[in-house]
């Protein structure tokens, strides 16, 4: 697939829309915790975008999740974020040994000291009620959220199609007079 991150939009009431992931970089602040940290975080939607379209090139797209979201959802939501905020992102041995064993086993592991963005993912849309908890969360790679991978979700719930994120171009700072 296209795909090597992925993310989950958080928009709840009035607060702007925030995204939850798993990354290396620490680039901004975590909105959970005011910290700038590696792994897992919590972040303003706007100022992840713009980050990685204007220091690292990088493209996004959106899947808007259909079905109606209850308060139940949003509670469990909130739960995940306070359990998993500030988790290590895994190094590269142990996120290919975490998705290699989640191939094979069939049973979600109980507590996971470093996780992957589609792990993270998985987990919370399963924590959520809103996908099979079949496999477990490390089966899923960035990947299979991608609407080319037909990602089956507990009914009602599915994802629409990409949407491509428009951030506007850099603003450029103004030369200061000689």
């Amino acid at each position: 697939s296209p795909v090597n991150h992925v993310g989950m939009v958080v928009a709840l009431d009035d607060l702007p829309p925030l995204l939850w992931h798993a990354e290396l970089g620490r680039s901004l602040p975590d909105v959970w915790t005011g910290e700038h940290q590696r792994g897992v975080q919590l972040h303003k939607l706007a100022d992840a975008v713009t980050t990685w379209k204007h220091r690292y090139g990088q493209r996004g797209w959106v899947r808007q999740l259909e079905g109606t979201i209850e308060r139940e959802h949003e509670d469990r939501l909130m739960e995940v974020i306070q359990r998993y905020d500030g988790r290590a992102f895994p190094t590269t041995l142990g996120l290919a040994g975490q998705w290699a064993k989640g191939r094979v086993r069939r049973r979600p592991q109980q507590s996971l000291e470093a996780i992957y963005c589609a792990e993270l993912v998985a987990t919370t849309y399963q924590y959520m009620g809103l996908l099979p908890s079949e496999r477990p969360p490390s089966w899923y790679d960035p990947g299979r959220f991608w609407s080319g991978d037909n990602l089956e979700l507990v009914r009602p719930f599915k994802l629409g199609g990409e949407i491509a994120v428009r951030v506007p171009d850099a603003v450029e700072e103004p030369t200061p007079a000689p």
